[in-house]
C-alpha cells in the first residue's frame, strides 16, 4: 500500500482547480479503501469566508456547506438565497442559538448535549423535514474540543435518536492534530469502531463526518462519508473566530 501525504497545492488556483484538487485526492483516497468516491460527500467549510467565495465555488458546482458562526452563516445564506445549497452548522452550539439553527439548516454535526439536541428537536419548523444530526464524539479526550466522552456515546446517542424533529444519522469527530499517518487513522478507527458497535446494536447509522483539509486520506481510509474541507478550498483564514 502506498503511503498517501496531504496534496496541499489545492489551496492555489481558482475556485474550481481547488475544487477539482480536493475532488481528485477524495477519489485517490477512495481508490486506495477499495470504496466509491461517489459515498464521500465533500463539505465546504465557508466559515470566515464571505457570500462571494461561497458563490464562486457553488459556480463550480459544489452545493454543501459548512457554517461555524450562526450569525455569519445567516447572512450568508441571505446573500445566497438565488442558489441551490445546503448548508451544516458544524460549530460549537450554545442554546441561546438552537432555534435560529433549527429553522435554517439542514444537518447539525455537533451534537454534544442531550439539552442542545432536544431544543433542535423542539424548534425544528413542523414543515421541514427532521433536522440530520450527528453526535460529536471526542475520541483524543482534548479537553479543549467538544464531544461526547466515548463511555458515555450510547446514553446520548438512545436520547437523540427517539426525538421526533431530528434524525440521527451518525457520528462527528476531530482528532488531535498529527502530521502521522498512523496516528491520524488510529484515531479515525475509533471513530469508526463506534458507529459499528452502535450499528450493532441496531441503530439505522450511515455517516462519519470526519476529515479535514490535512488528514482527509487518512480519514476516508478509516470509512469518513462526509469530509469537512475549508483550507484546501479557501485558502488559509485570515482570522479565526
Amino acid at each position: 500500500m502506498r503511503k498517501l501525504e496531504p496534496d496541499m497545492t489545492g489551496a492555489a488556483g481558482t475556485p474550481c482547480h481547488r475544487l477539482h484538487a480536493v475532488q481528485t485526492r477524495i477519489a485517490h483516497a477512495a481508490a486506495e479503501a477499495g470504496r466509491n468516491a461517489a459515498a464521500i460527500r465533500l463539505l465546504a467549510v465557508s466559515k470566515t469566508f464571505g457570500a462571494a467565495a461561497v458563490r464562486d465555488l457553488a459556480a463550480c458546482g459544489q452545493r454543501e456547506f459548512g457554517e461555524n458562526y450562526v450569525q455569519e452563516a445567516l447572512e450568508k445564506q441571505a446573500a445566497l438565497r438565488d442558489l441551490p445549497l445546503e448548508w451544516h452548522f458544524i460549530g460549537p452550539i450554545q442554546s441561546n442559538k438552537t432555534r435560529a439553527i433549527a429553522e435554517h439548516f439542514s444537518w447539525v454535526h455537533g451534537i454534544d448535549r442531550l439539552k442542545v439536541a432536544e431544543r433542535l428537536s423542539a424548534q425544528r419548523p413542523a414543515g421541514l423535514p427532521p433536522l440530520q444530526v450527528c453526535i460529536e464524539i471526542n475520541v483524543s479526550g482534548e479537553a479543549s474540543k467538544g464531544g461526547v466522552a466515548p463511555a458515555e456515546l450510547p446514553v446520548l446517542v438512545a436520547a437523540v435518536s427517539k426525538l421526533p424533529g431530528l434524525q440521527l444519522r451518525g457520528l462527528m469527530a476531530i482528532p488531535a492534530s498529527t502530521p502521522d499517518v498512523a496516528e491520524q487513522r488510529a484515531a479515525f478507527r475509533q471513530v469508526r469502531e463506534q458507529l459499528d458497535a452502535l450499528r450493532a446494536r441496531g441503530y439505522t447509522l450511515d455517516t462519519l463526518s470526519m476529515g479535514m483539509s490535512a488528514d482527509l486520506e487518512a480519514a476516508i481510509l478509516e470509512g469518513a462519508t462526509i469530509v469537512r474541507i475549508g483550507t484546501a478550498l479557501f485558502g488559509e483564514r485570515s482570522h479565526l473566530g
